[in-house]
């Protein structure tokens, strides 16, 4: 969490940062020999295992390699966790945990596992058990709050995407009858131990990855971009898109490739670190989020379709920045927006919202959604009402 001002000619940069309880990022290691470690090390013996369908399905895969590694330290599992991190899921998942006694969540999968185990993680901490009760925690739980929460029971993550969840103390939780997101932010929720293994990436489908990579260029283009960015986030930025903007085609050429897929872990790491120290991030979230919520449409792909567009609209008041970013990206005679829409063209993902599922009678609903939602109003040229919106979604579409 920050507190960070734009840069001013007459002054200096002004800004605090929050550093996340984080206690360690594992790497490069087997991820059960890891977690079983870890588990050791924090005296922890009642571990609670979240994940998907999908990965409980897959033979051998990261799921099954944590279980086997926890043995009957596994006091229970909720495989059942869907896209967008629905509601009903977490409170579901939070009543098991609570009656089997856990004493640690253990978080096996991407983005919306590690959102649902966060949500799960106040539900312990509070005593809910109602979808009515986790919405009512939704004003209690943000940055701006004076709650000092106990943090009894946090989470291990083992990342089986690039969405970089594990690195930020923020989730997502989606209403899907109303198709919106309550957003929940406590530096507490920010998982203790962040595995990053990338053989654990080994049973997720080549499109759901790399469009998840999209997702954490997502992170260091919009923070690079932002008018709250700073040198440190400059930093992590630019190294994020250069490393991404090859280890990404890398995957998809050879997805046997595990050199190609950690450095990809670590352009996510990267990415996330610049919007996580200062810089925040813009439209392309925004919009990504009323995406996910109202229309189902998976993170990763939302930044496909958006990024390249709100790149190109920006670009009239920020066109120095996004020349900065292009060399990173490998070409600073091109404009950024340009070459990431190559990108996404190359990695064979969705490149526009009607290859998302949406048809123009959508855009008028999604234009109004997107104008809930803070990033849209923190984009670095400035968004007054849904029409600026319908200008990017007219790019998009």
């Amino acid at each position: 969490m920050s507190d960070t001002t734009p840069d001013h000619p007459d002054g200096p940069i002004r800004g605090a940062l929050d550093l996340a309880p984080q206690e360690r990022v594992v790497f490069g290691r087997p991820a059960a020999e890891a977690l079983v470690e870890e588990l050791s090390r924090a005296g922890l013996k009642r571990a609670f295992v979240t994940s998907t369908r999908s990965l409980a399905r897959a033979e051998g895969g990261p799921l099954a390699r944590a279980l086997a590694g926890l043995g009957d330290a596994c006091v229970g599992v909720y495989d059942r966790i869907s896209a967008h991190s629905p509601e009903t899921e977490v409170v579901e998942a939070a009543v098991a945990a609570r009656a089997a006694g856990a004493d640690v969540l253990v978080a096996v999968g991407g983005g919306s596992v590690v959102d649902s185990t966060k949500a799960i993680q106040i539900c312990l901490e509070e005593g809910v058990d109602t979808v009515e009760g986790l919405r009512a925690q939704a004003d209690r739980w943000k940055p701006s709050s004076d709650l000092k929460p106990k943090g009894a029971i946090r989470a291990i993550s083992i990342s089986t995407t690039l969405s970089a969840a594990e690195f930020t103390g923020i989730a997502g939780i989606s209403n899907p009858e109303a198709g919106v997101k309550h957003g929940f932010a406590k530096p507490i929720l920010i998982p203790r131990v962040a595995i990053l293994d990338p053989a654990s990436t080994d049973a997720t489908p080549l499109d759901l990855l790399v469009s998840t990579g999209m997702r954490a260029m997502d992170h260091a283009c919009e923070a690079f971009c932002s008018p709250t960015a700073n040198p440190m986030t400059d930093l992590y930025a630019l190294g994020a898109a250069h490393r991404l903007s090859r280890a990404l085609p890398a995957i998809r050429d050879d997805p046997d490739d595990l050199l190609a897929r950690q450095d990809a872990q670590f352009g996510m790491w990267q990415g996330i670190l610049a919007l996580m120290g200062g810089a925040g991030s813009g439209a392309s979230h925004g919009i990504g989020y009323a995406l996910g919520a109202g229309f189902g449409v998976p993170h990763g792909v939302t930044s496909c379709v958006m990024l390249p567009a709100v790149m190109r609209w920006n670009a009239a008041v920020n066109g120095d920045r996004q020349r900065s970013l292009a060399a990173a990206l490998g070409d600073p005679s091109r404009p950024a927006g340009d070459l990431l829409a190559e990108l996404v063209q190359r990695l064979g993902v969705p490149g526009s919202l009607r290859a998302a599922g949406l048809s123009e009678a959508d855009l008028p609903t999604l234009a109004e959604k997107a104008m809930g939602y803070g990033p849209v109003k923190r984009n670095p040229r400035r968004i007054d009402g849904p029409e600026q919106v319908r200008e990017i979604l007219a790019l998009a579409f």
